[in-house]
């Protein structure tokens, strides 16, 4: 059944995901605010997704409470804290419009040779130390070429023999023979976004389609990768693409979605970008989350500057998710400031048995006791 759902989930994504299921949601001549009463226990549709986004007041408080109770309903009051390392940075050919590490602008980021396996591994049990669950290696540029895939390979088997983390990579465009090599080496999930609807992606990016994008995500399912794939936001793009986005995901299913806030970067094209505003953020992390109400939902870079005093309210717009440390090329804020926040929410981190059979330290079942 899974395996259907996924193929069907493909194709809507390569036609834009603008199908509606008939039979389901208000009816045409709902209201607004009857729109947003879906989500909880009855799966929005596409007008019902953007009905969420131009709410405004009183009206976005009750979109972003509905949004913290599809959280509860799903994923309780735990929250998944994840950690990346650039393992190769700058020099990438593609011209992502919001990358730091594209080639194509003179950002003042020089590139990188792939950092050694070791290294990475220091990075992960810095990491570990702090209650991460989930550990990504990261590299630049559309794929990497052989000597620094092998190297990624050792790096990944390293973190997973000798850690109790759970390993995720991010290394663009893969082979389906590589997809396996990553699996067979410990990689249990990988991170590839869309980034954009698919009608918004060519004004991004014009070096490779979005139906590249979609042919690496099915063969690293196809290998037994666990998916992650979000989006940027901020970027030019509309509200309907937001939606589109959104609609995109859930049929595809990934595990976890991120959700990154555009950070302007001089001497990209959108350096000059308009900041969005806070609750606009935080209106579209709710319509991400009663979208896809199974996914983990996580807010990635640009949240200190986007969110501001608003951070922790990213939990209660539905988000069960957050990378601690920094990002690839923007730095994010001390672990120790997300992990008050959690507590100081009555939330929980994600416990790090399971899987692996690995149990909590000691110093992170102390914080989390009495909040189960």
């Amino acid at each position: 059944m899974a395996s259907s759902r996924r193929s069907s989930g493909e194709a809507a994504a390569l036609s834009g995901g603008d199908q509606e299921t008939p039979g389901t949601g208000p009816p045409e001549t709902a209201t607004i605010s009857e729109r947003v009463q879906v989500g909880v226990h009855q799966t929005p549709q596409h007008r019902d997704a953007l009905a969420m986004l131009r709410l405004r007041g009183a009206a976005r408080l009750d979109l972003l409470r509905r949004a913290d109770a599809c959280r509860r309903a799903h994923f309780g009051d735990r929250v998944q804290l994840c950690s990346i390392v650039a393992a190769r940075r700058g020099g990438c050919r593609e011209d992502c419009a919001f990358c730091a590490q594209s080639a194509h602008y003179a950002t003042g980021l020089k590139a990188e040779p792939t950092i050694a396996p070791e290294t990475v591994l220091r990075a992960a049990r810095e990491a570990e130390g702090y209650g991460v669950s989930h550990f990504g290696i990261v590299t630049s540029g559309r794929s990497l070429p052989e000597r620094d895939f092998r190297a990624v390979l050792e790096a990944v088997e390293l973190v997973a023999r000798r850690t109790r983390l759970l390993v995720c990579a991010s290394l663009g465009a893969l082979s389906s023979a590589r997809a396996r090599a990553l699996a067979a080496a410990g990689c249990r999930r990988y991170n590839h976004n869309l980034e954009t609807s698919q009608r918004f992606f060519g004004r991004i990016c014009t070096t490779h389609r979005y139906a590249d994008r979609l042919a690496t995500l099915r063969r690293a399912r196809a290998a037994g990768l666990q998916l992650c794939c979000g989006g940027i936001i901020g970027v030019g793009e509309t509200e309907e693409d937001r939606v589109a986005l959104a609609f995109a995901l859930r049929d595809l299913a990934p595990e976890v979605i991120p959700i990154n806030v555009l950070v302007p970067i001089p001497g990209t094209p959108l350096a000059e970008s308009p900041p969005l505003e806070p609750m606009e953020v935080l209106a579209t992390v709710a319509m991400f989350r009663l979208v896809n109400p199974g996914a983990i939902l996580k807010v990635a870079g640009g949240r200190e500057r986007a969110l501001r005093d608003l951070q922790s309210w990213m939990f209660l717009a539905g988000a069960n998710a957050l990378i601690a440390g920094n990002y690839l090329a923007t730095a994010g804020r001390p672990a120790a400031e997300d992990l008050a926040m959690i507590r100081d929410l009555g939330l929980c981190v994600a416990r790090l048995d399971g899987e692996k059979g690995r149990r909590e330290p000691p110093w992170l079942k102390s914080l989390n006791r009495g909040w189960r």
